[in-house]
């Protein structure tokens, strides 16, 4: 994403979500509905599309947690103020709203730093997308996701679910998911590989902060150009892969945390990373 900007100044508060960042450059979006148990609106989506590519451009944040407040992480598109509102749209409108809903999936996959998202409780529907579309999936066996667009009489491929789940846990365990939208408990999504860590009761936020300042500690260049590749490549033939890879290698060798590390490794000392 771009690092330039026009006239458009920074936004000095989102309104229908809650973000803050740390002095380490932990950035963290908690989703703050608990009474609907944060259920998405127009507002929220579009908050996280902005907030996303704000972070993008600045470099501000070095990993960023995607939580949710109180019960669980998020229930998807809230029924009265998106499912009822959409049954009185035109199809122009209808296009516009879903295209700013997969928007903020691309953002999700697109932004240069990782994110972690921590799940306890319900993540149905868009919540499950948004979790699925995180680098890592820390959760707690409260934890199910549930992918809920047939159950809505809509296709199961919403928000690029059809696109990113196979990836993550095979066509055979996608298609099961999207199709029947039935929940899938912690043990077992942890089996299938779509949560990247389990941790103990309620320590969901705390392992997914102590990893997202893991990450904002080490080579954030390095980490931004891995994931540019796992997303780039997923469609790419081997040996376009292998180009890219090198292309992608031969520019990180000129970096200063390259030279970095082999000066650390010398003076047998951590390496200070900068991600240049």
């Amino acid at each position: 994403m771009s690092p330039f900007t026009g006239s458009t100044p920074r936004t000095p508060k989102w309104q229908h979500i809650r973000f803050t960042v740390d002095d380490t450059g932990v950035g963290t979006v908690t989703l703050a509905r608990p009474d609907r148990l944060n259920a998405l609106t127009f507002g929220a989506y579009a908050d996280l599309r902005d907030l996303l590519a704000e972070l993008s451009r600045e470099k501000s944040v070095r990993a960023l947690v995607l939580a949710g407040e109180g019960r669980g992480f998020c229930s998807g598109g809230d029924v009265d103020e998106i499912i009822g509102a959409t049954l009185a749209m035109d199809t122009s409108r209808l296009l516009d709203f879903n295209r700013m809903t997969g928007q903020v999936v691309r953002a999700v996959r697109e932004c240069p730093f990782p994110v972690i998202a921590a799940v306890h409780g319900v993540a149905a529907g868009a919540g499950a997308v948004l979790a699925l579309a995180a680098d890592f999936r820390i959760a707690d066996p409260s934890a199910r996701f549930s992918f809920l667009f047939t159950k809505v009489g809509l296709s199961g491929g919403d928000m690029g679910a059809a696109y990113l789940l196979p990836r993550v846990v095979g066509l055979g365990h996608a298609t099961r998911l999207l199709m029947l939208g039935e929940p899938v408990r912690a043990p077992e999504a942890e089996r299938i590989g779509l949560i990247s860590e389990l941790t103990d009761e309620g320590r969901t936020d705390e392992r997914a902060a102590e990893l997202a300042r893991h990450l904002a500690e080490g080579p954030a260049l390095a980490y931004a150009q891995t994931k540019a590749l796992l997303t780039a490549e997923l469609d790419m033939p081997l040996a376009t892969a292998i180009e890219l890879d090198a292309a992608t290698q031969a520019l990180l060798m000129h970096g200063e945390d390259y030279a970095e590390f082999h000066a650390a490794f010398t003076e047998k000392r951590p390496p200070k990373w900068q991600g240049r």
